[in-house]
């Protein structure tokens, strides 16, 4: 094996990609631009920031599964801890097995299937306020979709009357969140807005604790089992602030990146008209015009929508990069990593690697086609990781994805009216900017 150092952007290469990077304005071109003149391992060197980057089935495999007690999830610099806490997306060992543990069977597909109805109701709650002719930001009508369905179905909690307020610190915690200054800048002190929504968050899922504490101590145990919130309230030595970690990373990781999913989904049918014309002849041959919620039988005979939002995460994966810290010293491609290196494996990248993807930037949601997938090699599709780490709300947003599309469908003719502003941006999850608007037509 090699001992060299990771390869770097200078000279030439270095004059191309920046004027790339100031071209397209963006963190993710830059990345495609090192990856298109460096190679599947590179370093980007700005001051203080110096993650190894690498891309392909390989290195997702080896960071993973194979190497990856070599790894630690959790970094005491980023805002994301600082944020979670110890939440069970930035804990490592045992203390990360013991969340899984509680948390993962009410997240398994069993458990989520009974949740259909609801799923299918807060998507009509959102959607029966759209009128014929008007434009909706599909961004942000589905973040209202995904809120309501996470505080309904994983904490039994309807946030209908307080949306509103909770809005706008979700937002902005999302944004203390997402890259900016924190990374040239790690020890910068936090903007009295992030400060402020943080108390806010924090003080109603505190009093979401609370009341469930108390509404445990009059109900069976047996009629919450589907229930997230009781589930972690019961678990034995879960103080109010381990749970809130817990509450606080489902609000944030779960319901943005099923917004970005949704959002990029509807986007890729406005694009592509027959696609959408398709998605919408199999709701109607699987669902017809009945307004009750589908069986499993039915969203499982969704075959193309589960092809198409596939195609989504293959193209836009909302967690479009991992993050992890070594360890200790490891090998990379042949290059030496030093222990407590930054590196971060290129979800959007590999997705687009033209040897196991042919087009790769084209939207072909045949290429989900069972027999199509089973020959593709391991690790070279990762939107929910992979390993024992995986994403543990995987199975739920696969079922969602496929219900609130398919209502949303049933009803409505979308129309998209913005295709040419659209860009992904690297926010906590990768997402469409500045918003994807679409004309309502009722069906």
């Amino acid at each position: 094996m090699s001992n060299s150092p990771i390869p770097v952007a200078d000279g030439q290469t270095g004059l191309e990609i920046l004027r790339g990077l100031l071209r397209e304005r963006s963190l993710l071109a830059a990345l495609s631009l090192m990856y298109k003149y460096v190679g599947s391992a590179f370093q980007i060197t700005l001051p203080r920031f110096k993650p190894v980057v690498v891309v392909g089935a390989e290195t997702n495999r080896q960071l993973l599964v194979s190497e990856r007690q070599k790894l630690l999830w959790r970094n005491e610099a980023d805002p994301v801890t600082d944020l979670l806490g110890h939440g069970i997306l930035v804990v490592d060992g045992k203390d990360h097995d013991e969340l899984r543990n509680t948390m993962d069977p009410l997240m398994q597909r069993r458990y989520v299937v009974p949740h259909i109805p609801a799923f299918w109701s807060y998507t009509d709650q959102i959607s029966r306020s759209w009128q014929e002719g008007e434009v909706k930001d599909m961004l942000v009508e589905m973040r209202k979709i995904a809120l309501l369905i996470l505080f309904g179905t994983l904490f039994r909690v309807d946030i209908t009357k307080d949306l509103d307020r909770l809005w706008q610190p979700i937002l902005d915690l999302i944004e203390y969140i997402s890259p900016g200054w924190w990374i040239i800048f790690p020890n910068m002190p936090r903007h009295p807005k992030f400060r402020r929504a943080q108390r806010i968050i924090d003080d109603y899922l505190l009093q979401l604790i609370l009341k469930r504490r108390v509404e445990l101590q009059h109900a069976h145990v047996e009629d919450l089992r589907n229930d997230l919130l009781s589930s972690l309230v019961l678990k034995e030595g879960m103080s109010d602030q381990l749970i809130r970690d817990q509450l606080l990373t489902m609000l944030i990781a779960g319901h943005d990146t099923s917004t970005a999913l949704l959002a990029w989904t509807l986007y890729l049918l406005g694009m592509h008209p027959q696609a959408m014309m398709d998605t919408q002849s199999e709701v109607d041959e699987v669902l017809g015009h009945v307004g009750e919620p589908p069986s499993i039988e039915q969203v499982n005979n969704l075959v193309f929508i589960d092809q198409v939002i596939k195609e989504a995460l293959r193209l836009y994966p909302p967690i479009h990069i991992g993050n992890r810290m070594t360890a200790e010293d490891m090998q990379l491609l042949g290059y030496q990593v030093p222990r407590e290196s930054r590196v971060m494996y290129s979800i959007y990248l590999s997705h687009r690697e033209a040897e196991f993807w042919e087009q790769p930037e084209e939207f072909k949601p045949n290429r989900f086609d069972r027999n199509l997938e089973a020959r593709r090699p391991p690790f070279t599709y990762i939107p929910f990781g992979g390993g024992p780490r995986n994403c543990i709300g995987a199975a739920f947003a696969q079922v969602e994805s496929k219900v609130v599309v398919a209502r949303l469908l049933q009803q409505f003719k979308l129309v998209l009216t913005n295709a040419n502003e659209i860009k992904p941006y690297m926010g906590a999850t990768l997402e469409p900017r500045p918003g994807v608007k679409m004309l309502i037509r009722l069906r």
